[in-house]
């Protein structure tokens, strides 16, 4: 079963939860998927948060139901894929910073236009979603359904966990809510 439920919760927690669950996308009829290695808290009460200033066009999602997901442009040319947390009215949400491939890397490698080694092909928000070719056309997306799917894994143990300050962030990067499994070379930035 493929319950999501454990997603209306603390982002905090919930980033620690998604590591080791499975990101799937079906294009076409490519099948890409990996492990979530990295990830990171978003919450309302943060000011690095789009939520920080209440509810947007742009922020709405963050606001909806808990299992969807929130896609958003940056810096003029990447993607960036969060799952929304919480209940429906509060802004939070965990950013996927790093993905560790499981299948389809061909299809991976062409839709990132380049022959990098593979430790660097989806090891970082932007790079996962121009991999998995995840656009704007995502947001609000259910993620119990393909062809976006977040499919649930065992929790992974804490003491497999590592810890850190988020990254990649001008505001509100003394917060420890940045969560990655240890010793995993998929990771963005160890």
């Amino acid at each position: 079963m493929n319950s999501l439920n454990f997603l209306n919760n603390d982002p905090v927690n919930v980033a620690q939860r998604l590591l080791g669950c499975e990101l799937l996308r079906i294009d076409g009829q490519e099948r890409m998927s990996g492990i979530i290695v990295e990830t990171e808290a978003y919450d309302q009460i943060d000011i690095a948060s789009h939520s920080y200033k209440g509810e947007t066009p742009r922020t709405k999602v963050m606001f909806g139901k808990p299992g969807f997901a929130y896609v958003y442009f940056t810096y003029g040319m990447h993607y960036c894929l969060n799952v929304v947390t919480g209940p429906a009215g509060y802004g939070s949400a965990v950013l996927i910073r790093a993905i560790e491939p499981l299948e389809g890397e061909n299809y991976m490698y062409k839709n990132r236009g380049r022959n990098i080694d593979k430790i660097f092909l989806t090891n970082g928000p932007a790079k996962l979603c121009q991999a998995l070719n995840i656009s704007k056309q995502f947001n609000g997306h259910d993620l119990h359904k393909k062809p976006l799917q977040l499919v649930i894994k065992p929790a992974i143990n804490s003491n497999r966990i590592a810890q850190s300050n988020r990254i990649g962030i001008s505001r509100g990067n003394d917060l420890p809510w940045r969560f990655y499994l240890k010793n995993n070379k998929y990771v963005s930035k160890p």
